[in-house]
């Protein structure tokens, strides 16, 4: 169901894969070698406005009884949430800028503003989620352990509720993010060894007591009479931090054409197979620059995905070459409006909480759920973008 032989699937031969892949490699030394001055520059404005954002929302929360306060207050320090959220911690933690070898934005003295301790995301997303990008049973980011996105997972009754499980991850998206390093489940059932599981429990628990005191007593308390308002505010606004950064994560995941895999692809994979699994894997969504910017360029998805280390406001200059190379090698670049993406992932989402019985399309050539036997018959001269319009052809004639 899932794909298993990229190289067919991609409609390229071997060669064609090392020639893309060594195209890459060349884009990636040259961004490399350009990085400077105005990098640094783009850096240290993104910190400023982070700081001062959030200093106009704490100060104007000081008099948050006053509803004109409370709304700008709110609205300023949701602002500087996603801004540390999406531009600085998510980039900084990649690596992105430790070329600078400035401990302030270095990966390993980051911690970001979120109940999820900045060593059990490392594990979780820099080394599981971007080496295994879409491998079925080694990425724990396809379906975040709670949500059936490929027809690859069996169904089970408790899917039934996964309409109401996406809300709730969608609004608690950090409490998600900070146990999913953790494997609760193996932890309860004794898997996981204790020796393991203590000292990440201890960890996430103190920065859950850091995130809560600060948010949630501290700054309220600071507002005196206002104490009430000034909560709810950092309620909501941690709040509207979740739901975008649900948003930008799922629609740079889960949209059609976003392929799935299986383990047996990773054996003697290559470095081109990998650039290219990312490639298919992956979706970007079209954001103008104060879009783009506030997910931390993530509407390149693709991009992050192929250079996860290279700083994320190059992104849109290397999308340029990404779409041509795609070009090139007759290959889709997924992407298209935020809302067309999120509609995507949420027909998704509500379309497999039904068993397959319900389900129209095939399991081998379905928008969520494809692999190389979806061209069956078809000639293997073809490119795999002409390949897809050619299936698609097929389909309106019926």
């Amino acid at each position: 169901m899932a794909i298993t032989d990229i190289n067919e699937y991609a409609h390229l031969t071997d060669a064609d894969v090392e020639a893309l892949g060594a195209e890459l490699d060349t884009l990636r030394r040259e961004i490399e070698a350009d990085r400077g001055m105005r990098d640094v520059k783009y850096l240290r404005r993104t910190i400023l406005a982070h700081r001062a954002l959030e200093v106009t929302g704490r100060v104007a929360l000081l008099g948050s009884r006053s509803r004109p306060l409370w709304l700008l207050g709110t609205g300023a320090l949701a602002l500087s949430k996603i801004i540390e959220n999406m531009e600085l911690g998510h980039n900084v933690m990649h690596g992105q800028w430790d070329w600078m070898n400035d401990p302030e934005v270095h990966s390993t003295t980051w911690e970001w503003d979120m109940v999820c301790a900045s060593p059990h995301w490392k594990h979780s997303h820099n080394y599981i989620h971007h080496k295994y990008t879409n491998v079925l049973d080694m990425d724990h980011d396809v379906g975040y352990k709670t949500l059936r996105v490929t027809r690859d997972d069996p169904w089970q009754p408790k899917l039934l509720l996964q309409p109401l499980t996406n809300v709730v991850l969608a609004a608690l998206f950090e409490w998600g993010i900070g146990l999913h390093d953790l494997d609760l489940k193996d932890v309860i059932s004794g898997a996981k060894p204790k020796e393991i599981a203590r000292p990440q429990l201890k960890l996430f628990a103190r920065k859950v007591g850091k995130q809560i005191v600060k948010d949630y007593v501290l700054f309220p308390a600071l507002s005196g009479p206002n104490f009430t308002h000034t909560l709810t505010a950092n309620l909501t606004a941690n709040l509207i931090r979740n739901l975008w950064a649900y948003v930008v994560i799922f629609c740079g995941h889960f949209p059609d054409g976003a392929e799935k895999f299986t383990a047996d692809i990773l054996e003697n994979e290559t470095q081109g197979q990998w650039y290219l699994r990312q490639m298919l894997g992956t979706a970007n969504f079209d954001a103008g620059p104060a879009m783009a910017f506030l997910s931390g360029n993530l509407c390149y998805q693709i991009e992050h995905h192929l250079y996860p280390d290279l700083p994320s406001n190059r992104y849109a200059e290397i999308a340029v070459r990404v779409r041509a190379l795609c070009d090139k090698y007759d290959l889709p670049y997924t992407t298209g409006p935020l809302a067309v993406q999120y509609f995507q992932t949420l027909r998704t989402i509500n379309k497999l909480s039904l068993p397959d019985r319900f389900l129209r399309a095939t399991s081998d050539d379905a928008p969520e759920t494809a692999s190389e036997k979806r061209f069956a018959g078809m000639p293997r001269a073809t490119g795999l973008k002409a390949a897809i319009r050619e299936l698609r052809a097929r389909r309106r004639r019926r």
